[in-house]
């Protein structure tokens, strides 16, 4: 199912509605909601100074931005707590890291420290998936699956709602599967992203 996402039919949202509708929903679940990170390079707003710094090669200030964003993590974790959820983060890595990817990593790691539940794949993992092309990027929940689109450049510009029942389902499931052997983030960070970070303080 999820190699085909791509073909399946979906109402085509832009980045201002898409965002709308993930707000309305996340006010009103029930269980898990499901997010599949599968490119190792995105283009993050502009305005982000976490990003800024990042294009400017400020690895110290990258560490600072985003420890002073502790708060909104914390903050994420217990809204989806109070209604009896959680976001599962699936990020599938590819050898060796690419810079965005470390960039990433940092705040996946304050994440992981305030309880939001992320799990690594390495991509050999999921090659029998990817006959003709990468996994897409999915967040899905009881309400629906989103496949998230990027322009030329990787910056998020909308999505595809897919309402299906069946569809929703099955993909929540085959994610689920994947979710099973990944490595929790703790680890994975420990083993690969530590060692580099002396190479880019």
């Amino acid at each position: 199912m999820l190699d085909r996402i791509r073909e399946l039919p979906g109402k085509t949202l832009n980045i201002e509605t898409y965002h709308a509708l993930r707000r309305e929903e996340s006010d009103h679940l029930t269980g898990p909601i499901w997010k599949l990170e599968r490119s190792q390079y995105f283009h993050e707003p502009d305005d982000d100074p976490s990003w800024q710094a990042f294009n400017a090669g400020d690895w110290p200030k990258v560490l600072a931005v985003f420890e002073s964003e502790r708060g909104e993590a914390q903050a994420e974790t217990a809204k989806y707590a109070r209604h009896g959820s959680e976001l599962r983060r699936l990020r599938i890595v590819e050898r060796p890291v690419t810079p965005y990817l470390l960039w990433e990593m940092q705040w996946f790691k304050i994440l992981d420290e305030e309880d939001t539940a992320i799990r690594v794949l390495d991509a050999e993992q999921i090659r029998d998936l990817e006959h003709d092309a990468p996994l897409p990027e999915i967040l899905a929940d009881e309400h629906a699956l989103y496949h998230v689109s990027y322009d030329e450049e990787w910056r998020a510009c909308g999505a595809r709602r897919i309402e299906d029942p069946q569809i929703v389902r099955q993909a929540i499931d085959e994610i689920a599967e994947l979710w099973e052997p990944a490595e929790p983030l703790a680890r994975y960070f420990a083993r690969e992203i530590t060692p580099l970070i002396p190479q880019v303080r």
